[in-house]
């Protein structure tokens, strides 16, 4: 009897897994405790979008690791599939990215356990291939940030990157970050809870922190 997974969502606990990998075997999370995990998932392994995608990935992985963020790729591909298309990979030049190395792990799941459990299958899509999913985790394995794309549209990579920029800071100042913001611009500080607060905030704006309105403080980062 097939099992059923509840489709993790934006707060929960990351599911568990043990997979083989290109990299070897691997347990999630246990392996990566303290680190952003940044799992995805592609449709099939020589497929055009998926080459461009893993192209892309490979040559960002040091900006990644500068972020302590661990990339782990997973499609429904045996491990033999997945080795010989890393290696036709290193073979492809494409916007200038040419040599190109993928030493994250790719994961092996051909018994779709791992993306049953992710909700990467979905029917209506198709039986047999994950979707283009993205699931970013943090360091204590709870789900931050999920975003699916359709088989026939590649990620922005940059977006994925900006994302755990932001949550970082997020996490490590208390503040959010306003519509299209980058690092360096200004962020969003918490809502004023009471009336004496708001009002604080109004009349006594300084060159660190400014309001538009008593719900909508920012403070300037230092440039």
């Amino acid at each position: 009897m097939e099992e059923n997974y509840k489709m993790p969502l934006i707060g929960d606990d990351a599911p568990a897994f043990s997979a083989v990998t290109t990299q070897g075997n691997i347990n999630f999370p246990e392996d990566f405790k303290g680190k952003w995990v940044i799992l995805f998932s592609h449709p099939a392994d020589f497929t055009p979008v998926c080459t461009t995608e893993f192209m892309t990935f490979g040559s960002m992985m040091k900006e990644f690791e500068e972020l302590n963020v661990q990339l782990l790729g997973l499609s429904v591909d045996s491990l033999y599939s997945h080795i010989a298309w890393l290696r036709k990979i290193q073979e492809i030049e494409w916007k200038g990215m040419k040599n190109i190395e993928v030493t994250f792990p790719l994961i092996e799941d051909i018994r779709m356990e791992v993306a049953k459990k992710y909700g990467m299958i979905q029917p209506n899509a198709s039986n047999t291939q994950a979707v283009r999913a993205v699931f970013i985790i943090d360091p204590e394995a709870k789900i931050r940030t999920i975003l699916y794309y359709p088989l026939s549209t590649g990620r922005n990579f940059d977006e994925i990157k900006r994302i755990v920029i932001a949550l970082q800071k997020a996490d490590k100042d208390n503040v959010a970050t306003p519509a299209d913001w980058r690092p360096g611009e200004d962020v969003i500080v918490p809502t004023a809870g009471s009336c004496g607060t708001a009002k604080e905030r109004m009349e006594n704006q300084t060159d660190e922190q400014y309001c538009l309105d008593w719900f909508l403080c920012f403070r300037r980062e230092k440039k």
